[in-house]
C-alpha cells in the first residue's frame, strides 16, 4: 500500500470516527424566563450528573452541546430566584428542548445582590464576525447595551457616544446629520454599519429601535475592506422573541418635542417556529434654533424563522423618512464664530433637507456541527435625499463681511443610491496536535449605484449670478428677506458606480492556554467610475496580533494591520487619485478586576495614513481647471497617536458606572499642501466621559432610580488649514472652545409603568460643531425630556 493511499485512508477513518463520535451525542436547548414572562439573561444552567453547563444569553436562551445520550437533570440557578430542576432525555444526534420559569426567592432578595451580567471583556460583538472573546482579541472594543440606552433616554447617536472614550462628533453640517469620528479619522458611511451591513450615515439614525451599539476600534480592513482608519461602528436593532411582550411609550420635551413609539414582539400564531418584532416611532419637534423644525417616521419589522434544528433565518426591514430644516448655524466672520444669539437662524425659512432611507436584510445561520457554523447575509439599502436652501455662510466665495453683511445664494442637490451586498462566513474550531484554532473564512461583494443631481440658479437682476438676497447676520431687520422659492435648473446627473469584492481568512491560534496569535489577510478588488473615468484597484490587507494572558482576568496584546482606501474622486485635471495606504499599530491591557465586577482597559495606538484625500476648496480651483465639480486632492501623510482608557462596572447593589478618557494627536506629518505638524481639523485632543446610575433598594424609595452622564470635549480646530503652496495664504484655523456636558436623570417604575425624566446640558454650556468656517452649529442648550412607558 502506497504512502499517499495510506494517508487518504487514515483521513477517511478519522472523519468517519469523528462523525460516529458526534452521532453518539446530543444537544440540550431552552429558554429561561422570569415569572412575568421576560427573558432571564446570565442564568447558570448545569447538568447535575456531569461537570457541564453554560449561562443564558440576553434573550434567555441557552445551548449545551456534546452531551452523551442518556438521562440528565438540568438545574438553573440565579441570585434572588429559587433553583429549578428538570429531568431530560438526550438522544444521539438529537436536540432536547427544556424551558424554565424562575420564581423569586424573597429571602435571597433581602441579601446583598450582585447582578450576574457580562463584563466589558466578555461581550462578544457581532461586528467582529468570528465570535472571538474580547480577552482573546488584540483590539479595543466598546459595547453600549439597551439598559444604558433606556436609563439615559438617548435621543440621538451622539447621546450614546457620551459613554465612549475617543469617539466623538466631528461636525453636524447643516444641522441634519451627526458626523462621527474616532482616533482622528471620520467614521463615514463605509465605517458605519447596521446589523453588520454598511449604513449611509448622511442622515441621523433612529435610536429607539436599537438593542445595543458596538464599536470596534482600530483596523477592521480585513473584515470589511475599504474602511478608513480609526474603527467601525455597528448599530444592532432589536430582534424577534418567541415570548409575547411589548412596550408603548411617549416622550416629550423642550421646544415642542413629541415622540410616541411602540415595540411589539412574540410568536406568530403561538408558533415555536416563527417569531416577529415590530418597533416604530414618530417624531415631531421644533428647535432652540428659530424657524427650525423636524419630522420623522421610522419602522423596523423583523421575523425569525427556525427552518430546522440547525438553521435560522432572520428577515429584517428598516424604513426612515426624515424631514428637517436645513440649518448652517450662526456663521463666522474672519474665522471667528459670530457673536450672535445661539438661536438665530440665517437661512431661508423654507430651506429643507428631506431623506428617505429603506433597507431589507436576510441573515441565514446554519450550524454544521458543534464546532462549525455557516452564516450568510444578503441586503439591499435605498437612500434618497433632496437638499434645497440658501448657501452656507462663507461658501462659494460669498464671505460674511466684517459688519455682518452677507449676500446669500441658493443651493440644491439630490442623491439617489442603491446599495447591494452579499456576504458569507464560515467559522469554526479545530485542533492540530496541542494547538487550538478559531478560524474565520469569508467572502463579500457589494455594489453601489450612485446618482448625484446638481442644480444651478442665476438671478437676472444680479448679472445672472447666484444671488438670492442680502441679509445682515447681526441685525436681520436691516434688509428685507425674500420668502419666495425660486426655480433651479438641473444642470447635471452624474452616476458613480462602485463595485467591491473581497475574500479573507483569519486564524486565532492558541499556542498555549494563555498565549494566542491572531493572523489573517484579505484580498480586495475594487472598481469605480467618476465622470466616465474608470478606476481599478486591488490590494492585500494583512493583520497580525499577539495576546498574552498572565492570569485569567488579564490580557496583554499588541497588533499591526495594513489596509488601503480607494479614493474615488478626480483631481482638477480629471485624473484619478491614487489609493491611500494605512498602517495601524496598537498595544493594550485588558483587566477584569474584583472578580469581574469592574473592567479596566488601556490602549495605545499609532495610525499612519500615507496620503490623505480631501476636497479641493472652491477658492483653490483655478479658472482653467478641467474638473470644477468637487475635485479632490491628496494632502500628504497624516499621523494619529493616542491613548485610551475604558472603565465599566457590573451592577452592584443597584449601582453601575461607565468612565473613560482619550488623548489623541492627529497632524500632517509629510504634507505636500499644508504646514507639517499642523493639526488636522475637528479632532479634540482630550475627551472624557463618566456616567453613574443607581436604583434604590430602600423600601421608602424602592423602584426609584437616579443617574448622571458627563462628557468632556477638549478644544478643537476648524476653519481652513494654512497652505504652503500659496504665497501669503489668508486661510486660518478656528479654535473652538472646549465644553463639558452634564445630564441628570431620574426614573420611577410601578408594575408595568415607568416614568423617566432628564435634564440635558444642565449647566447650559455653549460651544460649536464647525465644518470649515461655513457650518457653525451651536450645541443644544439646557433642555428637559420626560418619557412615560408601559411594558407587558
Amino acid at each position: 500500500m502506497t504512502a499517499p493511499l495510506q494517508k487518504k485512508l487514515l483521513t477517511c477513518f478519522l472523519v468517519l470516527f469523528s462523525l460516529a463520535a458526534f452521532a453518539q451525542t446530543g444537544t440540550i436547548k431552552g429558554v429561561v424566563r422570569t415569572s412575568d414572562g421576560q427573558p432571564a439573561p446570565f442564568v447558570n444552567v448545569a447538568l447535575k450528573e456531569i461537570n457541564k453547563g453554560t449561562t443564558t444569553s440576553e434573550d434567555g436562551s441557552f445551548t449545551i452541546k456534546n452531551v452523551k445520550a442518556g438521562n440528565y437533570t438540568v438545574i438553573t440557578t440565579f441570585v434572588g430566584f429559587q433553583p429549578q430542576e428538570k429531568q431530560v432525555e438526550v438522544t444521539a444526534g438529537g436536540i432536547t428542548l427544556s424551558d424554565f420559569t424562575l420564581s423569586e426567592n424573597s429571602e435571597q432578595l433581602e441579601e446583598i445582590v450582585i447582578s450576574d451580567s457580562r463584563t466589558l471583556n466578555e461581550k462578544v460583538i457581532d461586528i467582529g464576525k468570528s465570535g472571538i472573546k474580547p480577552m482573546d482579541l488584540p483590539q479595543s472594543i466598546i459595547v453600549i447595551d439597551k439598559t444604558v440606552l433606556e436609563n439615559q433616554q438617548v435621543g440621538r447617536l451622539s447621546d450614546v457616544l457620551a459613554n465612549t472614550s475617543g469617539i466623538y462628533l466631528m461636525g453636524t453640517t447643516g444641522g441634519v446629520q451627526e458626523e462621527i469620528a474616532g482616533r482622528g479619522f471620520a467614521y463615514g458611511s463605509s465605517n458605519t454599519f447596521k446589523n453588520g451591513v454598511r449604513y449611509n450615515n448622511a442622515v441621523m439614525p433612529e435610536v429607539t429601535g436599537l438593542e445595543r451599539v458596538e464599536i470596534l476600534k482600530g483596523s477592521a480592513a480585513i473584515l470589511y475592506g475599504n474602511v478608513t482608519a480609526g474603527g467601525v461602528l455597528n448599530l444592532v436593532t432589536k430582534k424577534p422573541k418567541f415570548q409575547n411582550g411589548g412596550e408603548l411609550s411617549f416622550r416629550t420635551g423642550s421646544y415642542d418635542f413629541y415622540k410616541p413609539s411602540f415595540d411589539v414582539y412574540g410568536a406568530l400564531n403561538n408558533s415555536n417556529k416563527v417569531a416577529y418584532r415590530l418597533n416604530s416611532s414618530y417624531e415631531n419637534s421644533r428647535s432652540f434654533r428659530d424657524n427650525v423644525k423636524a419630522e420623522r417616521i421610522y419602522f423596523n419589522p423583523s421575523f425569525l424563522i427556525k427552518a430546522g434544528k440547525k438553521t435560522e433565518i432572520l428577515v429584517e426591514g428598516d424604513y426612515l423618512n426624515d424631514k428637517r430644516t436645513l440649518d448652517y448655524g450662526t456663521g463666522s466672520v474672519n474665522y471667528v464664530v459670530a457673536d450672535i444669539p445661539r438661536s438665530r437662524f440665517l437661512g431661508a425659512n423654507w430651506s429643507y433637507y428631506n431623506t428617505v432611507q429603506k433597507s431589507a436584510t436576510i441573515t441565514v445561520s446554519h450550524t454544521l456541527n458543534d464546532n462549525w457554523a455557516l452564516n450568510g447575509i444578503v441586503s439591499y439599502q435605498g437612500y434618497n435625499n433632496d437638499l434645497f436652501g440658501t448657501t452656507r455662510p462663507n461658501a462659494s466665495g460669498n464671505m460674511v463681511a466684517t459688519d455682518g453683511t452677507w449676500v446669500r445664494g441658493l443651493q440644491r442637490s439630490g442623491t439617489d443610491q442603491d446599495y447591494y451586498i452579499g456576504q458569507i462566513n464560515l467559522t469554526g474550531k479545530l485542533t492540530t496536535g496541542s494547538i487550538k484554532h478559531q478560524v474565520l473564512i469569508g467572502a463579500d461583494q457589494d455594489k453601489y449605484d450612485n446618482k448625484a443631481l446638481a442644480y444651478a440658479y442665476t438671478n437676472p437682476l444680479a448679472s445672472n449670478k447666484n444671488v438670492y438676497d442680502t441679509i445682515n447676520i447681526y441685525d436681520l431687520s436691516k434688509y428685507r428677506q425674500r420668502t419666495d422659492i425660486p426655480t433651479m435648473t438641473l444642470t447635471s446627473t452624474t452616476k458613480n458606480p462602485l463595485n467591491r469584492t473581497g475574500v479573507y481568512v483569519q486564524d486565532l491560534v492558541s499556542i498555549l492556554d494563555n498565549l494566542k496569535f491572531l493572523a489573517g489577510v484579505r484580498y480586495s478588488y475594487m472598481e469605480s467610475e467618476t465622470a466616465n473615468v474608470k478606476s481599478y484597484d486591488d490590494a492585500f490587507s494583512p493583520r497580525l496580533g499577539v495576546v498574552y494572558q498572565p492570569m485569567k482576568d488579564m490580557s496583554v496584546f499588541a497588533s499591526y494591520a495594513n489596509s488601503f482606501t480607494l479614493n474615488t474622486g478626480l483631481d482638477i485635471n480629471n485624473n484619478r487619485l491614487a489609493p491611500s495606504f494605512i498602517d495601524q499599530y496598537e498595544v493594550g491591557v485588558k483587566n477584569d478586576l474584583f472578580k469581574g465586577l469592574l473592567s479596566a482597559n488601556v490602549t495605545a495606538y499609532k495610525i499612519v495614513n500615507s496620503n490623505l484625500a480631501q476636497s479641493v476648496l472652491v477658492q483653490d480651483i483655478p479658472a482653467d481647471a478641467i474638473n470644477k465639480s468637487n475635485p479632490q486632492e491628496l494632502a500628504g501623510e497624516v499621523t494619529s497617536k493616542g491613548i485610551e482608557l475604558d472603565v465599566m462596572s457590573k451592577p452592584v447593589n443597584g449601582i453601575s458606572f461607565i468612565a473613560g478618557y482619550s488623548y489623541n494627536d492627529t497632524r500632517y506629518t509629510k504634507s505636500s499642501q499644508y504646514i507639517d505638524n499642523s493639526r488636522l481639523r475637528y479632532n479634540p485632543q482630550h475627551t472624557a466621559n463618566a456616567s453613574v446610575y443607581y436604583t434604590f433598594s430602600n423600601p421608602l424609595l424602592k423602584n426609584f432610580s437616579v443617574g448622571f452622564t458627563s462628557f468632556y470635549v477638549g478644544n478643537r480646530v476648524a476653519g481652513r488649514s494654512t497652505r504652503t503652496t500659496v504665497a501669503n495664504d489668508t486661510y486660518k484655523l478656528m479654535t473652538l472652545p472646549d465644553y463639558f456636558l452634564f445630564d441628570l436623570s431620574a426614573g420611577y417604575t410601578w408594575n408595568s409603568l415607568s416614568l423617566r425624566a432628564k435634564v440635558s446640558n444642565l449647566f447650559n454650556q455653549l460651544s460649536y460643531n464647525v465644518h470649515d468656517d461655513n457650518s457653525v452649529n451651536p450645541i443644544a442648550p439646557r433642555m428637559f425630556t420626560a418619557t412615560l412607558s408601559y411594558k407587558w
